[in-house]
This record gives structure tokens, C-alpha cells and sequence, in this order.
């Protein structure tokens, strides 16, 4: 396989995303056997992206790192991954969009992008996805808009269960956490995740593209039958999955 995004991961993962359109849902297959035998990652093939997609495989990437990272699959083999995919995502997201035709940045981007493949093809993710399946399927919109919209209200709801281990994100995202409660920290790495977005020109809500507290059911089943959910590091019910829909809107 020759990837030309740097974001979905297809060329490390055993995930292969299947949209519905007639039932206007998306399914998920995992399989050993869809991974490639071989993938030559070159991010020269990514250099016909325009920014927007750019963005959108940037942040889907990067959810596939901090969701792996928390995902009660996680382990001492997917860590170093995630949080490797998380650096070099993070710091240099922005600045790659801003310079696309920097074929040095786009390295690390696509670098990141393939660490954080080899995190969560293992380690499974969690809510974000389930919950970005759902509504891509639902709206048929792009796959990384959708993990912009939702990312940090799962992140909040998600906080409580792994509090170290999203203390661990933040620091990597160079937030200073000495001296802060939990709390705090949540509160820093939202703020963070909020700021990113924006950066890379994300200011999207549910709302804008056309959901209503009235499709919010719909979505929820839907993502609680997706695999992704299972590794969540919060259980979750469908009432759950429903609130953070609507703090979503």
C-alpha cells in the first residue's frame, strides 16, 4: 500500500470502515487480514492534499493517538506509539497546514500519523470514533470533521476514568500540570484541544450541520453498536452517548 493522506492509518491498521449510505450508517470490520503485507510511507504522495483535508486527516490521526492511549486495550507496546504520534502531531499540525508545500513537515505528520495507526490498530479506541462513525454515516460528512467536533466533549466525559493517563497527554502537549487538580488539567487540555481546532480552522458544531436533539437517538444507537465503544476507558451507556451528543449541538 501507497498511503496519500497521512491520517487514516489504513496502511498499519486492521480497520477497514465501511459506509452504509441506503441505512445511512457506517460499520467496521477488524481483521488481521487487511492489514498490508507491505506500505512505503513517502509524504510526497500527500503533497496534492489541500489544507482542509489536511486538517481533517491531521485531527483523525491525532484522535487515533490520545483514544489509544486511554483505551482500556492500551498496553507497554501501544503507549510509546501513541504518545510519539501525539508529539509530532501536535507540534507541527499547524505550522504543516500553514506550509504545505514543506515536505519535511509532512513527514512528520505522516510519521505520526503511522505511529498513531500502530497504537490504536492494537490498543482499539474509544467514543470519539464510535460516536464519528455514527454521525459520518448519519450526514456522510468527512471522517476527521467529525472526530473535530466531538473530541474534546468526549475528552471531558472520558476525564474521570483515566485521570494519570490524560495527565500524561496533556504534559505531552506542553501543558504545565504542576500545581493543578484534576480538574484543572481537564479544564487545560480541553482548552488546548479547543485551541488546536480552531487553528486549523475548525469551529464546527453539530448544529451547523444540520443535527438536532431530534437525531440524537438515532446516532446513539448507532454508536453504541460500534466496536470502538468497547474500549472506552468509560463505560458507557446510551444515555451517556445522548448527553454528550447534545453538549455537542
Amino acid at each position: 500500500m501507497i498511503p496519500t493522506t497521512a491520517g487514516t492509518s489504513a496502511d498499519v491498521s486492521q480497520f477497514v470502515i465501511i459506509s452504509n449510505q441506503q441505512e445511512r450508517m457506517k460499520f467496521s470490520i477488524v481483521s488481521k487480514a487487511v492489514v498490508p503485507d507491505v506500505s512505503l510511507i513517502d509524504p510526497e504522495t500527500t503533497q496534492g492534499m489541500d489544507p482542509f483535508l489536511s486538517a481533517c486527516t491531521g485531527i483523525d490521526a491525532l484522535v487515533h493517538a490520545i483514544e489509544a492511549f486511554v483505551s482500556t486495550g492500551h498496553g507497554p507496546l501501544t503507549d510509546p506509539h501513541a504518545l510519539e504520534a501525539m508529539r509530532l502531531i501536535n507540534g507541527n499540525l499547524v505550522q504543516m497546514i500553514a506550509n504545505p508545500s514543506d515536505i519535511a513537515l509532512r513527514e512528520k505528520i505522516m510519521l505520526g500519523s503511522m505511529q498513531a495507526g500502530l497504537a490504536f490498530s492494537n490498543a482499539i479506541l474509544g467514543a470519539v470514533h464510535a460516536m464519528s462513525h455514527s454521525l459520518g454515516g448519519f450526514l456522510d460528512l468527512p471522517h476527521g470533521l467529525c472526530n473535530a467536533v466531538l473530541v474534546e466533549h468526549v475528552v471531558a466525559f472520558n476525564y474521570s476514568a483515566a485521570p494519570e493517563r490524560f495527565k500524561v497527554i496533556a504534559e505531552t502537549f506542553g501543558i504545565d500540570c504542576r500545581g493543578l487538580n484534576q480538574r484543572q488539567i481537564c479544564g487545560r487540555l480541553v482548552e488546548h484541544l479547543i485551541a488546536l481546532k480552531r487553528a486549523i480552522g475548525f469551529h464546527e458544531t453539530l448544529g451547523l450541520h444540520g443535527v438536532s436533539s431530534s437525531d440524537i437517538p438515532f446516532l446513539s444507537q448507532h454508536a453504541m453498536g460500534d466496536p470502538c465503544i468497547l474500549t472506552n476507558p468509560r463505560e458507557s451507556s446510551q444515555r451517556d452517548v445522548e448527553v454528550v451528543y447534545g453538549e455537542a449541538l
